[in-house]
Order: C-alpha cells, then structure tokens, then sequence
C-alpha cells in the first residue's frame, strides 16, 4: 500500500499530550507504523558515554508516534485526510479538504 504519510511532510497531531502542535515528518518507520515528528514527543535518554557521544549525561530527541495520531496540514493549515488520485499515468496523494495534489 502506498505511503500517506512521507519524510518532510508538514503533518499535525491529533492526539496524545502534544495535541495541535505542527512539525516536518523526520522519519518514518512504515513496519511499524509510526512516525518522528520534529519537536513533538521529545524525551530525555540518559546515555553513558561512547565512541559517538564521549561525554553522555542526558540527550533530549523525539521518540515515534504512531501513524493514526498524525494528519497531514493542507494549504490553508487544516488537518487533512489523504486519498490518491491516478494523473496521466502518475499516482498522486491529493488533500481530502482542499483537493489539492500534495507535492513528494
């Protein structure tokens, strides 16, 4: 099944204690069905040190949501569902709301 939801798509949060916050889909994990939006969801790991971060204490990143907490913003900044269309002999995601193709 194609994507809804891509890597850089603007998307909002419908759920969950970060409830209308905005961000750009920095990941997303398509087998388990979630998703890491930037600024949204972020925890505090505490990591001892390593090659990577030779001086560990505590890192703050974003932790996955999951997909269904997630909507796509369309061009007036709404909340959208996302459906496909086929044009000429490309398939499209297009914008519930608006009917607009979304770009990607």
């Amino acid at each position: 099944m194609a994507a809804k939801i891509k890597k850089g798509d603007q998307v909002v949060v419908l759920t969950g204690k970060d409830k209308g916050r905005k961000g750009a889909v920095l990941k997303v994990l398509p087998t388990e069905g979630r998703v890491v939006v930037q600024g949204v969801n972020v925890v505090q790991r505490h990591t001892r040190p390593s090659q990577a971060n030779p001086q560990g204490g505590i890192i703050t990143k974003e932790a996955t949501i999951h997909v269904s907490n997630v909507a796509h913003v369309d061009s007036n900044g709404k909340p959208t569902r996302v459906g496909f269309k086929v044009e000429g002999d490309k398939k499209v995601r297009v914008a519930k709301t608006t009917g607009d193709v979304i770009n990607g």
